[in-house]
Parts: C-alpha cells; structure tokens; sequence
C-alpha cells in the first residue's frame, strides 16, 4: 500500500477513565497511509496508559512548545507541526474522523494552498449535534465554516512562527495569521469529514465559551447582541410578525447553506428548522460574553481564563515582518527547494485561485471589515508573538 505524503497531528487531552477502543481503531486505520504523531497533554497516569495503547504504531508524545500556551491545544499543534516529517501536514482534533479519500484530498489541495479548511459533520446526530449543526448550515450560508481540522504546509507554519496559543477561538487565529503573512486558502465546501459529537453535558458546557467566540467577529457580535432586544420588543407590542419572519429567515439561510455542494447528503433537514433555536440561544449568550469581554474577565479554559477570542487582521498584519528573501508569501520557497503551484517561484508572492474553493487567504471574511473594533478591545493585554 503506497502511503501519501502526509503526517497526521492530533492534540488531545483526556482523563484517565476514557474508553480508548474506538480511538485506538481509529488510529490504526490512519496510520496504515500517514504518519500519525499524537500530543498527548493528559496527566502522567492517562499518558501512560494511552503509550500502552498507542506506541507501537503512532509517535505518542507529549507538547513540547516553544513556550507554554494557555491553549493547549495550540501546544499540541505546535509540537506536532514540528515533528512532522512532511511538508503536508493534517491537524485534526481528537473528535475528527477522516476516511482515506478525505485525507487524499487535502494532500492534493495543499499542492496549491498553504491551509485547506474541510467542512465537518456530526454523525451520529443526537438531538443537540442536530441543534448544533444549525450553526454550522447557517455559516455555510454567509460563506464557511470553522471545523476542527485543517490541513497546512509545514513550512508555511514553520515560516510564520506558528499562531498564537493564548487566544480561545484558535482555528480563526490560524486562518488570520495565514491571511496576515500572504499565505492561500483552499475551502471547498464540499470536502466533508465526519466528527464524533460531543456529550450532551459537554455541549451546555461550551454555550457561553463558543458566543464569546463572536467577540472576534464584531459584526457578527452586534447582530446577537440586537436580536434579544429586539424580540423582546416585538413580543411587547404584540406583534408576532417580525418574530414569525426573523424566524423563517434563519430557517431559509440554514437551508441555503444545507443545500451548497450536497450537503443534503450529510446534514438533516432538522437542523435547518432547528435554526431559529440556535439563534435564540446565541441572542441570550451574546449579552454575557459581551461582559465578560468588555469587563476584561475572558471565560474560562482548561484551569485558565483567556481574554482573546481571535486577534483581528489589522493586529497580525502589523506583527508580520517583511520576509527579506520571500517577498510577502510565507512559503514561496521551501527548504527542498520547490513551491507549490499557488506560489510565484521568484518570491514575489501568492497568485490567486478559483478551482475547488482555493483562493487568497484574506478573503471570505465580512467581519474583518470591522477587525479595528476589535483591536481595541484587545489593547488592554501586551501583544503575543
């Protein structure tokens, strides 16, 4: 069997009781076509019991950053993006289920792009990965998702110094600082990966710390923050008719997005009705994570409190150094001396793309007009590099 060019990074952090059968099957199968390098933040007891389980056909490993994170998953990103062995390179949270297809894939689109950004699906579907998928048939409506993978160039991750690792929402800090050092985006909507849902439990628990995610998308954050009065002022007066309408439309655009690139096939009609329900969860979390964000607190995070949500465009433009020898592109020239097809081979930049959802990395992104509203939010904290 001819093995792909790949290395595949999956940062996790598990208690010791986890059941590891599924996982541990999973594993095998990729690492039968990838190099698979596990991060394994979890405590000295769990570490140990998962190297029993894991050794003999992954590189299991605990984060060894540069510097310690308050993400720690940025830890593990960073420590794996490092030992990889390849220049195409597939993070993948420990909930991602990729089949052999999917991981091809994104091999052959990183030969033209510095990030590649699948789009995820829960299966199964209990009734609140069915609520959650709401959220994402309504980005997939304005335009993209955010999953929990991404496939990237090691040397453009090398290039830029990784991304920051004291910020919450840390896939939009790693799409931004591609964006800010030149880097290109491939995000076709329709590379599906399946992922694994979250416990019921687990899905309450991630309500507040996923609203205020928005806190780096102000525009986004504004339209929540209107919606709760706005309903309310309607069901005062008596008139059900903006409520009815507001709710078809979300209705509407969550189908829109359901629809894109056949996603019928993978996303349930229900979570298009569920649209409306996940709006209002969002309009009532909103007001919450706007005070915490203005009031300095952040939310909490794995024994920590982190205060940025994402950095804007305007903040990791103005951390990006001129690359003397590069030109502006992150990867215009690898360590072995070839590029990929996206990039001019003399250093002058990234050339743009249409085929497959490949295009300049700074795009596809209404909120970044309003990034300067955020940077001052932010300049309460020292800047990270």
């Amino acid at each position: 069997m001819t093995r792909p060019p790949l290395t595949y990074v999956v940062p996790l952090r598990w208690d010791d009781g986890a059941d590891l059968t599924e996982m541990t099957g999973y594993l095998r199968g990729v690492a039968e076509y990838a190099d698979v390098v596990v991060v394994d933040g979890s405590d000295r007891g769990a570490f140990l019991r998962h190297a029993r389980a894991w050794s003999s056909f992954v590189r299991h490993v605990p984060p060894d950053p540069p510097r310690p994170f308050r993400n720690g998953k940025v830890e593990g990103v960073h420590t794996g993006v490092e030992l990889a062995r390849t220049e195409a390179v597939v993070i993948a949270d420990d909930d991602v289920r990729y089949d052999r297809a999917g991981l091809e894939r994104v091999v052959d689109l990183l030969g033209g792009a510095d990030l590649v950004r699948p789009q995820n699906y829960f299966a199964p579907l209990p009734w609140h990965a069915r609520w959650d998928t709401a959220r994402t048939l309504l980005n997939r409506g304005f335009g993209r998702d955010y999953p929990g993978t991404f496939g990237v160039r090691r040397s453009t991750f090398r290039a830029m110094g990784g991304y920051d690792g004291d910020v919450l929402f840390e896939n939009l800090e790693l799409i931004r600082t591609v964006r800010a050092h030149g880097g290109t985006e491939a995000a076709p909507l329709d590379l599906y990966v399946r992922r694994t849902p979250p416990t019921a439990g687990r899905f309450w628990s991630q309500r507040l710390r996923q609203a205020y995610d928005d806190t780096a998308q102000p525009a986004r954050m504004a339209l929540f923050l209107a919606v709760g009065p706005l309903a309310v002022a309607a069901a005062v007066r008596r008139r059900p008719l903006p409520l009815l309408a507001g709710a078809a439309a979300a209705v509407a655009l969550a189908e829109t997005g359901r629809r894109r690139a056949g996603g019928a096939a993978v996303f349930p009609l229900s979570a298009s009705l569920l649209a409306p329900v996940w709006v209002a969860e969002r309009a009532v979390c909103a007001w919450p994570a706007f005070a915490a964000k203005a009031g300095g607190v952040g939310v909490a995070y794995a024994g920590s409190r982190l205060r940025t949500a994402a950095h804007s465009m305007r903040t990791l433009r103005r951390r990006t150094s001129p690359h003397p020898t590069n030109g502006t592109g992150p990867t215009t020239r690898p360590p072995d001396g070839t590029g990929p097809p996206g990039h001019s081979p003399d250093g002058v930049g990234p050339t743009e793309h249409s085929r497959d959802g490949v295009g300049p990395a700074g795009r596809g992104e209404p909120d970044a007009l309003m990034g300067s509203v955020a940077e001052g939010l932010d300049r309460r904290r020292p800047a990270s590099a």
